[in-house]
């Protein structure tokens, strides 16, 4: 490789002169993505398009490795059977794996191109994978391959192109699917859809006029959104890049209309490159739509009546085992009636001793329980002693219940808080077995911390007045 220094014209000039690519502005910014590093550059651009031509040269080598697709040989005399012309209409062009340029389709006039080794790689890696014949170095015969881009990584570039298209252009545009190429290849089929793709060139001069003024003009992006599925990617990243060198992106803005087709085929059907204004987008657009027309109808209706014929023959399975199991089920139910039978007899049975036995424990504990509290309010009531007559060293204290009902005794005022309490559990008065005394105005909680202190300690001689709190 020839060291130029430093200086980019020369640089930008040999860089055009070796990959072929004739937009000044495309080939800056591959140059820039790679540090202007000629070496890498032309490396990366080659890596992808190197053993086979695309749409008008042979690849140099003679002989397919099956380990390694990027040396397909697509030979001279297939591409000689391929009509190059400027089409008229709708141009469908075919890559199939492993590479082979296939021409005419439908009646539509057709021309040879390639959609590029990354992506064909991409498909049969991944089907491989799927059937467990790719061996762990990455290849089939292990050797190292450029797959596709990881799904995280492509689902995260999409995230990433769709964030800044709107921060640019604001959220009015094609519905981009935030996932990798070849994902939304596969929502588009499924929908019975064409997949709509946009590769964005964010320092390109037309790239805002375009974006602005045609790609997210509203009728553009009603017509998209209704009739195709859009991917959109930048070439700065990995996937619009790579996307970029295999459709032979030459002039920007650049859009393209693809479609998966049957056996690993995919389909290109237009490219639009250069400005365009919305209605030479759409009148593009529309002819690419009618033109596929029938073959997307097709392929739905295809799809349509293997749904009905698997429908009508689950409809006929399940019949055919409602008809079997008729007689099974009749005579399980007579037997499962005889059995419910019994067995609601003696569950009668077993829940009336239940309850009787429940009624017996429920007493036994209610009487227990009632002996217990009258044992202890009697033994709280022996601990207080008698109650003081009034005098100076006496305090009367009011008890206010829940019930409303109110108790009054005269205390010692060298009694503790805890008297206070013994004296309540003494009375039948309260059901509750945690609570609290309560004073207001101020309120003072007399919890288990109180309950040493005396009443004139506490605050509460020579009266008070307290509440009593059940505690939830």
């Amino acid at each position: 490789m020839v060291d130029f220094g430093g200086d980019s014209d020369d640089k930008l000039a040999y860089f055009q002169a070796v990959t072929g690519l004739e937009d000044r502005d495309l080939c800056a910014e591959i140059l820039a993505a790679h540090g202007w590093d000629l070496e890498l550059a032309v490396s990366a651009i080659t890596s992808t398009s190197s053993g086979g031509g695309t749409s008008g040269a042979a690849g140099s080598s003679g002989q397919q490795d099956d380990g390694d697709w990027r040396d397909v040989d697509v030979s001279a005399r297939e591409l000689g059977n391929v009509a190059v012309a400027q089409p008229p209409g709708l141009a469908w062009k075919l890559v199939t794996l492993p590479f082979s340029v296939i021409s005419g389709s439908l009646g539509l006039i057709s021309g040879a191109v390639g959609l590029g080794f990354w992506v064909a790689g991409g498909v049969l890696n991944y089907s491989m994978g799927m059937l467990g014949l790719r061996s762990p170095s990455g290849g089939p015969t292990g050797d190292d391959s450029s797959p596709l881009t990881s799904i995280s990584a492509a689902a995260t570039e999409a995230l990433d192109f769709v964030a800044a298209f709107e921060r640019e252009y604001g959220s009015s545009h094609p519905a981009f699917v935030t996932e990798g190429f070849m994902d939304a290849l596969q929502r588009s089929r499924q929908s019975f859809k064409l997949l709509f793709v946009y590769l964005h060139s964010p320092d390109h001069p037309d790239t805002p006029a375009f974006c602005g003024g045609t790609l997210c003009s509203e009728p553009v992006v009603a017509f998209v959104n209704e009739n195709f599925v859009s991917w959109g990617a930048s070439i700065r990243a990995s996937e619009g890049f790579k996307m970029s060198n295999s459709l032979k992106a030459s002039r920007y803005p650049f859009c393209a209309v693809v479609m998966a087709a049957s056996n690993q085929r995919i389909a290109l059907l237009q490219q639009i490159e250069g400005p365009q204004s919305p209605e030479q987008m759409l009148s593009v657009l529309q002819k690419v739509v009618e033109d596929s027309a029938p073959v997307l109808v097709g392929a739905r209706l295809e799809a349509e009546e293997r749904r009905n014929n698997m429908r009508l023959r689950e409809e006929q399975d399940a019949a055919y085992r409602a008809a079997l199991e008729a007689d099974q089920a009749r005579e399980r139910q007579r037997k499962e009636e005889e059995e419910r039978l019994e067995r609601e007899a003696a569950e009668a049975e077993r829940k009336r001793k239940e309850e009787e036995e429940a009624l017996e424990r429920a007493a036994r504990e209610a009487a227990e329980k009632e002996a217990t509290l009258a044992r202890r309010r009697q033994e709280k009531a022996m601990s207080l002693g008698d109650e003081p007559d009034k005098g100076p060293n006496v305090t009367q204290v009011l008890v206010r219940f829940p019930t409303g009902e109110r108790k009054e005794r005269r205390f010692h005022s060298t009694a503790t808080v805890q008297s206070l309490y013994d004296y309540v559990d003494s009375l039948d008065c309260l059901k509750a077995e945690k609570y609290s005394l309560v004073s207001n105005f101020p309120r003072v909680v007399y919890g288990p911390e109180k309950l040493p202190l005396t009443l004139k300690d506490a605050g509460l001689h020579p009266q008070a007045s307290l509440f009593v709190e059940v505690d939830l």
